[in-house]
């Protein structure tokens, strides 16, 4: 199962990590997983991309952990777009969890 867990700090994402597999299909065909992967990586990206920030970013070397962590002290309207980003990512994410539950589960602390 692929867990995500969410930290919030004063209603801001500050920190994800997703960790596990969904093993819901054979390696190399498994849905869910490529689904997650997509939408968090595309997300990385996006943020890196669209506002200059530089977060930090932990991966397993074996695939099945990320974690990242927004850094401190980043001007309020850069900060408000790298929000806009991380929650879109969520929305995605929750889409795949309410088809796939079975598979992942959220939890947005």
């Amino acid at each position: 199962m692929i867990h995500v867990n969410v930290y919030r700090q004063n209603n801001q994402i500050k920190q994800f990590e997703l960790s596990g597999h969904a093993e819901s299909g054979p390696y190399g065909y498994d849905l869910v997983c490529a689904g997650v992967s997509a939408v968090s990586f595309g997300s990385v990206n996006a943020v890196l991309t669209l506002s200059d920030v530089d977060l930090e970013i932990e991966q397993g070397d074996e695939g099945g952990f990320l974690r990242v962590t927004v850094p401190d002290n980043i001007p309020d309207e850069t900060m408000d777009r790298v929000q806009l980003l991380l929650d879109g990512m969520l929305v995605s994410l929750q889409t795949i969890e309410q088809e796939y539950s079975e598979f992942m589960n959220i939890k947005d602390q």
